[in-house]
């Protein structure tokens, strides 16, 4: 399980060193193969290939007809990836991704429990204090029994 969110630098290269907590947890419970996509065109997500098949098994049990999933498919498609973690712990991010998404030296890698985000560490930080949780957010996640 991912959790925080900690800071690194991307290198002249597009290489990004794996936080410490997080290589961790993909030694004991992933290997060094993962999936790099974006859902909404805006947010760089990370899974360890075996949380992306996951996602795709559930895929594959809805109807291709289904326009969510057909609209998800190409987003995921258009910006996936795979990607293999070196033996020092660095994963190159793929120069189409830097440039759309912005990332160059520090950024945020945000553990979201079975995947990792990774955006600018300033705009993560100023995002989540602009729109921290209400009132109502607090009741949903309590009907949600969290």
């Amino acid at each position: 399980m991912f959790r925080g969110t900690f800071t690194t630098r991307l290198d002249e290269k597009g290489r990004l060193k794996m936080p410490a907590d997080f290589k961790r947890e993909i030694d004991r419970s992933y290997d060094a193969q993962f999936y790099l996509t974006s859902r909404n065109g805006a947010v760089v997500e990370l899974y360890p290939l075996k949380e992306w098949e996951a996602v795709e098994q559930k895929l594959l049990s809805q109807p291709m007809s289904n326009r969510a999933v057909e609209k998800l498919l190409n987003v995921t498609s258009l910006y996936g990836q795979s990607l293999e973690m070196d033996g020092q712990g660095r994963l190159t991010i793929p120069e189409k991704h830097r440039n759309k998404f912005g990332l160059k030296g520090e950024v945020a890698v945000i553990g979201k429990m079975n995947r990792l985000e990774i955006q600018l560490d300033a705009e993560f930080t100023k995002s989540v204090e602009s729109n921290l949780p209400t009132a109502e957010d607090f009741d949903e996640l309590s009907r949600l029994g969290i």
